[in-house]
This record gives structure tokens, C-alpha cells and sequence, in this order.
């Protein structure tokens, strides 16, 4: 069973991520490649690698959340849903990307593994955080606390106004800030 969904759980990951270039939107590349990051952190779970996984799933989620919310607030059209074409230099990019293929395919098949030394730690969990993070624990805390205060700081800049502002802007008849000044074209036109 475990075997089987790891199988999902690989072709999920290589179609979500095939999905990132052939859509025909930011925004739908950005939930394509969450879901790609989120089944290969699964895939980890899988394997016993507790913490790379959550790892692994928290960061991308929260990466694309973030990308979600700079596309709303910075891209010409609305969420990067409008169509568009994600490929550029289609003939250089497929060389490339399959002499990386041939290159790690043939590192994984030629290059003997090495032999395991020492035994399996108790909590292989802990040993990984250890190994990964370290003395650099606090930093990546810290990190933590700025990702989310741009979120926040993205929303604050986003919405002007606060949640119902607009409509009392509209209810009393105008809007500061939206545009609806005449121009001075068509001011001079009145005069």
C-alpha cells in the first residue's frame, strides 16, 4: 500500500510540475507548482523523513501564498490569470533540460553508491533537523517572523483603505485615490 502511494504520490509530482510550464497562467503555474512541492513532501513522509516533509510542505505552501499575494498586488492583469505563454527559448531550455536529465541519470547509474557507516540514529527526525539546521535555528525563527510580516505588509498595501472602505467611499458619492479625477485633457476640453 505504502509502495503504491509513493507511486501517486511521484506522478502527481512530475505532472504538477510538467503542468508549471505548459499552463497558460501565473497563477495556475504558482498552484501547480505548490501541489508538485506538496506531494514530493509527502513522498518524504512517506520514507520516515518526518521533518523534511513538513518542512518541505510548510515552506512551499507558504512560498506560493506569498507569490499568490504579490501577483494580486503587483501583476498588469488581475492575479495572473490572463493567458500567456510560460515558455521562452523553447528549443535552448528542452537542450538543456535534457543534457541535466542524461547528466544526473547517468551520475545515478554509474557512480557507486557509498556504504553505509555507523548505525541508523534513534530519532532520525532529530538527527536531520540537527544536521540541517543546527546553530541556524533561531535565524530560520527569525526568518519565519519576516515571511509572515510581508504578508501582512503586502495585504496592508494592497487594500488602501481597509476591508470596507470602498464602500463607504461609494456611498458618499466619491472615491479618493481611484481614478476618478477627469483628466486634465478633458478639464481643459470643459474650460
Amino acid at each position: 500500500m505504502q509502495t503504491a502511494l509513493f507511486c501517486v504520490l511521484a506522478v502527481v509530482a512530475v505532472a504538477s510540475g510538467v503542468a508549471v510550464f505548459t499552463v497558460d497562467s501565473m497563477a495556475r503555474a504558482t498552484y501547480a507548482l505548490a501541489l508538485s512541492f506538496v506531494a514530493a513532501g509527502t513522498s518524504l513522509l512517506l520514507l520516515d523523513l518526518a521533518y523534511l516533509g513538513v518542512v518541505t510542505i510548510l515552506m512551499m505552501v507558504m512560498e506560493m501564498a506569498i507569490m499568490a499575494v504579490f501577483m494580486v498586488m503587483f501583476m498588469m492583469n488581475p492575479a495572473g490569470l490572463m493567458p500567456m505563454s510560460m515558455l521562452h527559448n523553447k528549443r535552448g531550455a528542452a537542450v538543456i533540460s535534457g543534457g541535466v536529465l542524461l547528466a544526473l541519470g547517468a551520475v545515478a547509474l554509474l557512480v557507486p553508491w557509498p556504504e553505509r557507516r555507523g548505525t541508523a540514529p534513534a530519532d532520525p527526525t532529530r538527527a536531520a533537523g540537527e544536521a540541517i539546521m543546527g546553530s541556524k535555528m533561531l535565524v530560520m525563527t527569525g526568518v519565519g517572523a519576516v515571511l509572515f510580516t510581508t504578508i501582512v505588509s503586502a495585504l496592508v498595501l494592497a487594500v488602501s483603505r481597509g476591508r470596507y472602505g470602498d464602500d463607504e467611499g461609494a456611498q458618499d458619492g466619491h472615491r479618493e485615490g481611484r481614478g476618478t479625477h477627469a483628466s486634465p485633457s478633458s478639464q481643459g476640453d470643459a474650460a
